[in-house]
């Protein structure tokens, strides 16, 4: 491997331990001037290399980004020295609710209502709370209604690098989301929504 080469993984694992947290790929790229995927590629290097040193840190993959971060199996080693992180106490409500901003994303409380059958408004706000879910922007319809997605501590949390991790739906909840985004759809075609609904035929 050439000078070079060690020198911008020298460059990203002392980005990556200074900052602490996530950082974006296209941030790390323009620190190392490399392209997005050489960039990828040097992270995977030096997260194998913590990965065979067998030692307490890790690089984990998140999103489109990375962070270096203690290794899971000395989580009750960690604890006895610094504040045990937070845990989250999910619901079967909450945990529903979850799931569908994950599967249906970006998605609106009313569109949740819909899907659940009942009011997701106390779900949504714990959801918030733990920074599992958070705003991702606002539905270009009447009221600009916000739209959910989840976040970066969503992943963490459940242990996968992106949605494309997740487990796949089982049948009946796959066609229970495709009927209601089928439903929205031809709302939004005709123009309206269940909030403000479009008249036909009078």
């Amino acid at each position: 491997m050439s000078k070079e080469t060690n020198k911008k993984k020298a460059i990203l694992e002392a980005v990556l331990f200074t900052m602490g947290e996530s950082v974006e790929v296209s941030r790390l790229a323009e620190v190392i001037e490399e392209e997005e995927d050489k960039t990828r590629s040097l992270l995977q290097q030096l997260k194998e290399e913590y990965d065979q040193r067998e030692g307490g840190l890790t690089i984990t993959e998140l999103g489109d980004s990375y962070q270096m971060c203690s290794k899971g199996e000395y989580y009750d080693s960690l604890i006895k020295i610094v504040k045990a992180p937070r845990k989250y106490n999910l619901t079967e409500a909450l945990m529903e609710t979850l799931s569908i901003v994950a599967y249906k994303q970006p998605v609106t409380k009313a569109e949740i209502d819909k899907i659940r059958g009942v009011s997701c408004e106390h779900a949504v706000n714990r959801l918030l709370e733990f920074d599992l879910i958070g705003e991702v922007g606002r539905k270009d319809a009447p009221g600009k209604p916000i739209l959910f997605g989840t976040t970066e501590q969503f992943l963490r949390s459940f242990g996968v690098k992106s949605l494309t991790d997740l487990p796949v739906l089982g049948a009946d909840t796959r066609a229970r989301f495709m009927e209601e985004a089928e439903r929205e759809a031809g709302l939004e075609e005709m123009g309206g929504t269940e909030e403000n609904p479009v008249v036909v035929g009078v």
